[in-house]
């Protein structure tokens, strides 16, 4: 579909935005299966939790912009999730594992934040000041994830140092 005008271009990243998120979360469900830290399930499980709350929000983003979203075609996420698996299956380390699954995760997370950082500038430049603030509330959720998926790998990386030292 052409694009022809800057609010066909703000629905259709908004769209493929909300799109990813509830990809994101099959994603997330597919990589707690395999998680085997508690920690990382956890995290990984308070993130899918989440996700229920800003697809609620993007929703609400439509509404205010009076657009419904559209289904993109996405096939970055099918080849993640395929070269991941492959990868995963190669190693031989729960550690190097645990750090391979929050390292992908914080990938998918970082495209995610660049995404809403440009939604949020359209949203300010079109005057719906209002889908800003709600999805910057979507970032917000961003680095916090981050922030949390480095102090367990920073764990992890830790532990396994210890072990060694020990050993």
């Amino acid at each position: 579909m052409p694009i022809r005008t800057p609010k066909e271009l703000f629905t259709t990243l908004l769209s493929d935005v909300r799109y990813r998120e509830e990809r994101m979360a099959e994603i997330l469900q597919q990589i707690d299966d395999v998680a085997k830290d508690p920690d990382i399930k956890e995290a990984i499980e308070s993130h899918i939790f989440l996700k229920s709350q800003i697809m609620s929000t993007l929703d609400r983003c439509f509404s205010l912009i009076g657009e419904k979203p559209s289904k993109p075609s996405d096939r970055l996420h099918d080849i993640f999730v395929e070269d991941f698996r492959k990868e995963m299956a190669e190693m031989q380390s729960p550690a190097a594992k645990h750090l391979f699954i929050l390292a992908k995760i914080k990938h998918l997370v970082h495209l995610r934040i660049a995404e809403y950082v440009t939604l949020t500038a359209m949203a300010d430049i079109s005057g719906h000041y209002g889908v800003g603030v709600l999805l910057e509330s979507c970032l917000a959720e961003k680095p916090a994830f981050v922030e949390r998926a480095r102090r367990l790998m920073r764990r992890i990386i830790e532990r396994e140092v210890g072990a060694r030292l020990a050993a």
